[in-house]
């Protein structure tokens, strides 16, 4: 099909109506909440975790770098999304976030069981399964701002509030993350209104017909400039990971290290969460406006500088420069939830997301075992902030190396056809 006729295809897909696109950011919003929730809440849980286990910061580190090893598998899931569509990958989804959640708080009376329920809920995290609807129903001129108000939605910095409220209650820390279990109830009854996005069914029916090849998680239908995006995408997921995996030990550093208290360290991690908020709203408008390279740039040269800065300024300075960090860790993160799942075919949308999300998640036994080793080496963790700011570097060479594909403002089939 000539270039023409996919623009023209594209438009005629974005039908929804306006109700249901704004259905559709608020369930999808709600759906990232429990992911983003999910994925930080760690940084407040890991005192408790020390305490309550009788482990050291190191053991646990270590101990997470090989319980992570199983959420490598993540592209099982992730595949799904183009076996048996985006509707019902995502009730499996929701349902691993509260059951898992609810299994902390009552199964995990030793640190082995809890370490088993927080990899499950760990596996599910950082998916972004819920990028694809929004990405393949959303007006092209307006995808990066519709996918950065769903993940805007996903920072509201129920972190920082939610732990506060259960310590006044007399609840356990496990609650923590219990609270999901509670918060995926309206998330199911929302799923029930879910439409499949038109894209994946035209895909299905042409399936149907013979005209595209049916595939079991990618093989035999992905292509060399598919390996290419899921290389370089994969990296800078990769360092991103590895730096929010760092950036999870700001609670024991302030805590545990300075002597903060609970109080004090929730509101330095609501600016933060605030200021992430911020970032992700910014970085669409850039991304949309400016471009997804330019963007990713800002992204990852603001997260590295202020990151490394933690370490190397007082302590009454670094609770500013953490919380500006967050502008940048929300900012950076807004273009992998915008470029990754734009940038591949909609028939092998969710198996490449999920090959790039199985190869970033190296981060996962690569980023704890970092920990363990700066944790070691420099316990009062001056050099652990620096080494964190120093890997966004990388991303950065990456993006001047590989000169990616800009995808600002254009249909997904036109990104199919071009790239």
């Amino acid at each position: 099909m000539d270039l023409a006729g996919k623009k023209k295809i594209g438009g005629s897909m974005n039908q929804q109506t306006r109700h249901y696109i704004i259905y559709l950011i608020i369930f999808m919003g709600m759906i990232a909440i429990m992911d983003q929730y999910l994925s930080f809440i760690e940084t407040t849980a890991i005192p408790n975790v020390l305490r309550d286990y009788s482990v050291t910061d190191v053991q646990y580190s270590w101990w997470k770098a090989l319980y992570f090893i199983p959420t490598f598998l993540i592209f099982l899931l992730n595949g799904l999304t183009d076996i048996i569509g985006r509707k019902n990958s995502l009730l499996i989804l929701i349902l691993l976030f509260g059951s898992a959640s609810l299994g902390i708080v009552y199964a995990t009376p030793s640190f082995h069981l809890y370490m088993i329920f927080f990899a499950i809920i760990t596996f599910a995290t950082i998916s972004n399964m819920w990028t694809i609807p929004i990405s393949e129903e959303a007006p092209a001129e307006k995808r990066a701002k519709y996918v950065s108000i769903v993940y805007f939605m996903s920072l509201i910095p129920l972190q920082a509030i939610i732990p506060p409220v259960l310590s006044r209650l007399g609840l356990s820390w496990k609650w923590m993350y219990g609270i999901m279990f509670l918060f995926m109830i309206p998330v199911l009854v929302m799923w029930l209104f879910m439409k499949e996005t038109k894209r994946y069914e035209v895909i299905k029916e042409e399936r149907k017909l013979g005209i595209r090849k049916k595939h079991f998680y990618g093989i035999g239908v992905i292509n060399r400039s598919d390996i290419k995006y899921i290389l370089f995408s994969a990296v800078i997921w990769m360092c991103w990971l590895v730096v929010s995996m760092l950036v999870v030990w700001a609670g024991h550093y302030f805590m545990d290290i300075h002597g903060y208290s609970l109080d004090q360290w929730s509101l330095i991690l609501l600016g933060s969460l605030l200021l992430m908020m911020a970032g992700a709203v910014v970085g669409g408008w850039t991304m949309d406006k400016i471009g997804r390279k330019t963007g990713l740039l800002i992204g990852c040269a603001g997260l590295g500088l202020f990151v490394g800065l933690i370490g190397l300024t007082p302590v009454s300075v670094a609770r500013g420069i953490t919380i500006i960090a967050g502008f940048f860790l929300g900012f950076s993160y807004t273009w992998i939830i915008v470029y990754i799942p734009e940038i591949f075919p909609t028939e092998r949308r969710g198996t490449c997301i999920g090959w790039t999300t199985t190869t970033a998640r190296v981060s996962y036994v690569a980023g704890p075992a970092l920990a363990a080793i700066m944790l070691t080496v420099s316990p009062s963790m001056e050099w652990f902030w620096t080494v964190g700011g120093l890997l966004m570097i990388i991303p950065i060479i990456l993006v001047f190396l590989f000169h990616p594909y800009e995808t600002k403002t254009k249909e997904l089939e036109v990104i199919e056809a071009q790239r």
